[in-house]
Formats: structure tokens, C-alpha cells, sequence
């Protein structure tokens, strides 16, 4: 009967797909089902092969009745989309990604909507589905929750943590530095995001931002400008330079850092018994502290319309983005979950730097959505922050290129 239940699921969502994509043809169909086996191709990241060859070998052993061709090869998934577009019917049928790509690949009618929506939305934290979805639509499987930052410190020199200030007064005495990456339009929003600041991705590809502006919560963009160079020009400050923390880690200089799970181990070598990390601090603006926000990112699974096996594929995605599978997840590679009861266990919450992401981006974490012309004019505006704005430029007109720059279209 399961498999009676199954087959009768699969063609349906083969016809969907024929309806919904348009990208399908039945002679593809055909020629898998003769032949007895299923070919399907997945992406991973390099890092996740074997993981990911693990999983597989579940999903087979899980569906005994059929025979299956899977391979697995290397893609980034922070690279997905951009090698996905150049030609979408070559591309695996499964594929993850970073959910800051799920915009494009829409407009680009590459991804399958989700068949059992409402199961995968129940399953997963809120965050997750948002970011799987367009349109109110969901278009991925979360499989993925800690893609995101936070401050790592060491409690043998940091005291306080819920402030720069305090931070930077402790790493300064101590003959350390509070590192953070400011040229970059991922962490540097954080600053604006926390004061009300908001980034919208429009359909013709530009980006609507209000940075030069006034926020809903009454603060300047000028300000928030004034309050990063601030910090910037503390002598306790480290301006890193991205894709450099874990080697700034490796020092041993710092006394704490903005940076995310992906170099927890790094830190708690470097930190020792120190070792602490928490939601981002309080910083100074305009005479009032405002919380640090940050860019709350989330991995998950997608399958290609184009797919000749959108049915099978649909199953595999979900079956590598399921319950068990977050917690092989977690156990062999620490990857925070997006399930919501592999996210409630005891071993995930004693996690010091899960926790510490899962609550920031429950507090003050924003799902970034932006167009590419955003990420050069924020990466050049967070230099000038990082090297104090050494030409004195005036704020509000620095503020003014970088929102014209990310306002343009690219469409």
C-alpha cells in the first residue's frame, strides 16, 4: 500500500510539474522508467561530500523497490545560482543553496515548488520557511538554521558583553582587539538593520534601501554612519577583512569577534577556557545604545524544474532536508538545524555557538533580500567606515552614492 501511495504521488507531481514548469517532457519520463533506474544528480558543498553520500545511501536503503543512480559532485552553496543559470537543464535535479539566491532562481523559473508545503512549513523554524518562500509560495526545503553572526568572546578578557563599548574598553586593557568585518553589505547592515533600517529586492533587480535616510525607530542613517566610524577608530578595534577571521583567529590577538559558527572551532582553540559567544552588542548612536542587527541567512534544498524526475527529486530533497537527517546533520558536521525538534534537543541547545546564533537571529536577525548591484557599493562604504573615512567625506553624501549605487537596476 506505501507504495501504492508513493507511485500515485510521484505522478502527480510529475503532472504538476508538467503544469506549473512547462520545462518537462514525457519522453524523459518514459526513458527512466524503462530502464528500471533513476538518475538523479545532487550539489553539495565540498565540505559535505561525504555527509551527503551518507544520506544518499539512506534514501535508497529507505526505498528498497527502486534502483537509483545518484551522484553526488561539489558546488558551493553560496556559488549555486550563478553556475545554476548558465544553462538551468543541465544543472542537478537537487541542489543546495544559500537562501539569499531564492529571488533569482524564481524569476528564473529554475526551482519546483514544494509538493507538501504545509508539512515542511510545520517541521521548520519560521525563519527557514520565510526564506524559502516567494510569492507565498515555498520553493526549497530548509535544511539549515545557523547561517548567520554573532559575537564569540573571551570571558577571561571581556566582562561584559552587551556593548561595544565595554567590549572594546576590555580589549584595549588587555592588549587584545574585538575584530569585526565592515566591508562587507552582510555584516555592516547589521548596524542599520538593528536602528530600522531596512534593504527590498525589486523586480527589475535593483534594491530599494532608506540608509540615507530617517528609520521608522527615529534614528539618522548619519548617525548610524557617525557610530560605525566610532568604533572603527577605537584603538581596541580590528577591522578584518572577509573570508580573513579564521585567520585573525589563529593569532591569538583577539579578545572577541563578530563572525559565525563556521569558525567556532577556530575560536574556542584560540579562546580556551575562555571560550563564551552571545547575540550581537548594544552599540552607541546618537547618545543611545541600539541593538546590533544582523543578516539572518538559511541553506536548504531546492530541485530543478527542468528535472526529467521531479517526482524522485522532490522525495530525495525532502528525505536529506527531513528530521533524521538535520540530526546526522548536527552529529557529524555541527550544522544548526532548521527542524524545529532537532533544534529542541539538549545536544543542540549545549551547542555555545548555536545557541548563540539562534538567538540572535530570533531577536534581531533580518532575512536579507537584496539584488546584486548591492554588494560592491556596501563593501566600498564599509572600507570607508573601517579606514575612519580618510578623505573626510561628508556622511550624508556617502550615504547618498551608496543608496544611488544599490538603487540601480539589473534587470
Amino acid at each position: 500500500m506505501k507504495k501504492k501511495v508513493l507511485c500515485a504521488l510521484l505522478a502527480t507531481c510529475m503532472v504538476a510539474s508538467m503544469t506549473a514548469c512547462g520545462s518537462k517532457s514525457s519522453e524523459g519520463d518514459t526513458q527512466a522508467a524503462a530502464d528500471g533506474s533513476i538518475s538523479l544528480r545532487v550539489w553539495a558543498a565540498e565540505e559535505d561530500q561525504d555527509l551527503t553520500n551518507e544520506l544518499v545511501e539512506k534514501f535508497k536503503e529507505a526505498n528498497p523497490d527502486q534502483t537509483f543512480d545518484i551522484q553526488v559532485g561539489v558546488e558551493s552553496e553560496a556559488n549555486a545560482k550563478d553556475d545554476i543559470l548558465v544553462d538551468p537543464e543541465s544543472a542537478p535535479d537537487v541542489f543546495a543553496f544559500a537562501s539569499d539566491q531564492i529571488v533569482d532562481l524564481v524569476n528564473a523559473n529554475v526551482l519546483q515548488a514544494v509538493q507538501d508545503a504545509d508539512t515542511i512549513s510545520s517541521e521548520n523554524v519560521s525563519g527557514s520557511v520565510e526564506a524559502a518562500t516567494v510569492n507565498d509560495t515555498l520553493y526549497a526545503y530548509p535544511f539549515s538554521a545557523d547561517n548567520g553572526y554573532f559575537l564569540y568572546y573571551d570571558k577571561n578578557v571581556v566582562s561584559d558583553p552587551s556593548n561595544w563599548d565595554a567590549i572594546l574598553a576590555d580589549c584595549a586593557a588587555a592588549g587584545k582587539k574585538a575584530g569585526m568585518v565592515y566591508a562587507s553589505g552582510w555584516y555592516n547592515a547589521g548596524f542599520f538593520y538593528g536602528a530600522g533600517f531596512t534593504t527590498e529586492l525589486n523586480e527589475d533587480g535593483s534594491t530599494t534601501m532608506d540608509w540615507n535616510k530617517t528609520s521608522a525607530d527615529g534614528i539618522k542613517g548619519t548617525d548610524v554612519a557617525q557610530a560605525m566610524l566610532d568604533i572603527a577608530t577605537n584603538p581596541g578595534f580590528l577591522p578584518i577583512t572577509d573570508g580573513d577571521t579564521a585567520n585573525q583567529i589563529a593569532t591569538g590577538s583577539l579578545g572577541a569577534i563578530v563572525s559565525g559558527s563556521w569558525d567556532a572551532t577556530a575560536v574556542q582553540e584560540a579562546f580556551g577556557d575562555g571560550y563564551a559567544a552571545t547575540v550581537l552588542p548594544t552599540y552607541t548612536c546618537a547618545g543611545q545604545q541600539v541593538a546590533m542587527g544582523s543578516a539572518a541567512g538559511y541553506k536548504m534544498m531546492g530541485v530543478n524544474a527542468n528535472s526529467k524526475q521531479v517526482g524522485w527529486a522532490m522525495e530525495l530533497a525532502k528525505f536529506l532536508t527531513n528530521e533524521d537527517s538535520q540530526q546526522t546533520r548536527f552529529e557529524e558536521r555541527e550544522i544548526g538545524p532548521s527542524n524545529i525538534k532537532v533544534g529542541e534537543s539538549d545536544e543542540v541547545k549545549a551547542n555555545v555557538a548555536l545557541a548563540a546564533v539562534t538567538a540572535q537571529n530570533g531577536a534581531n536577525g533580518v532575512v536579507q533580500s537584496v539584488g546584486s548591484n548591492y554588494w560592491d557599493p556596501t563593501k566600498s562604504f564599509g572600507e570607508i567606515m573601517a579606514q575612519g573615512n580618510p578623505d573626510g567625506t561628508d556622511l550624508q553624501t556617502l550615504l547618498d552614492n551608496l543608496v544611488d549605487a544599490v538603487s540601480q537596476p539589473t534587470n
